[in-house]
């Protein structure tokens, strides 16, 4: 058992009370399982371990800590990033923890429980020209087709380039992160997105092969996405979570990621105003 394990285990024990506070629904404890999609492309979030094909990320490790303070086991399935949401509308999933934005528009039919900031961030190969963000307006920029990043480009585009009278940002859409990056790489693109979460972890896989280029220029968060009318699942969950912050798990596994800079003071409900 790694340190890791035995100190998730040791703050699990004094949490387990006020983890059971809430109820899991009848048919999640007959069971004994919670059924989760994830989209495995976003390291450190989630991803296949290249060396052992593990699922493994900061949030498969949330997601297990979750579960087993619950009593339950995890049955995961992988979709692609635009497949999440239709996933947990069709109810193939109980809830969704894979690296995905609370955004008001995605809000009429679920809640989410945020649990880590985030915000969308340029980046270029090391090599190139850009040194400030302002020298990517007409260029071509790349991010993911599914995500909330295409609208936070187009919204920069229009505060930052249009508006002094620079060409527009060219939105260049990508299936996923793997992608974005291959076509940056390629030199099919100029520059591309990512949270900001993301691209250290990326940087250190790839050694001096991207650079970012200033600050995020938008801030929100990650979230644990529920279909509105499973409350009880939301709630226990919450709680769940709350307790794993206040007994110092949730730090350790967002630190184990090197994401400790990303973390919240307690999950909060469609907190982000975006």
């Amino acid at each position: 058992m790694t340190r890791i394990a035995v100190a998730l285990g040791l703050a699990g024990f004094v949490a387990v009370a006020s983890a059971q506070a809430a109820e899991l629904p009848d048919s999640i404890r007959q069971a004994g399982v919670l059924r989760l999609t994830i989209n495995a492309t976003y390291a450190p979030m989630a991803y296949r371990d290249p060396a052992t094909n593990e699922l493994v990320g900061l949030d498969v490790d949330l997601a297990r800590e979750i579960a087993r303070r619950l009593g339950v086991k995890i049955v995961w399935s992988e979709t692609p990033f635009a497949e999440l949401i239709p996933s947990l509308a069709t109810k193939r999933a109980d809830f969704i923890i894979s690296g995905i934005t609370d955004r008001a528009s995605r809000r009429e039919t679920a809640d989410f429980i945020d649990y880590l900031t985030t915000g969308p961030q340029f980046f270029v190969m090391t090599e190139s020209a850009p040194k400030r963000a302002i020298e990517l307006c007409g260029q071509k920029v790349g991010t993911t087709r599914s995500t909330s990043f295409p609208a936070e480009i187009e919204k920069w585009s229009k505060a930052n380039c249009e508006a002094a009278g620079k060409p527009a940002v060219q939105y260049v859409p990508g299936e996923n992160s793997i992608d974005v990056r291959n076509q940056l790489k390629q030199g099919r693109i100029d520059a591309a997105v990512q949270g900001s979460e993301t691209l250290p972890y990326a940087q250190q896989q790839e050694v001096e092969k991207y650079r970012v280029v200033g600050e995020p220029f938008s801030s929100g968060y990650q979230g644990i996405m529920f279909r509105k009318d499973d409350a009880a699942l939301r709630e226990v969950v919450t709680e769940t979570l709350a307790a794993m912050i206040s007994d110092g798990a949730y730090k350790i596994i967002l630190e184990k990621w090197g994401l400790g800079m990303h973390a919240v003071a307690k999950p909060m409900m469609n907190a982000a105003i975006q």
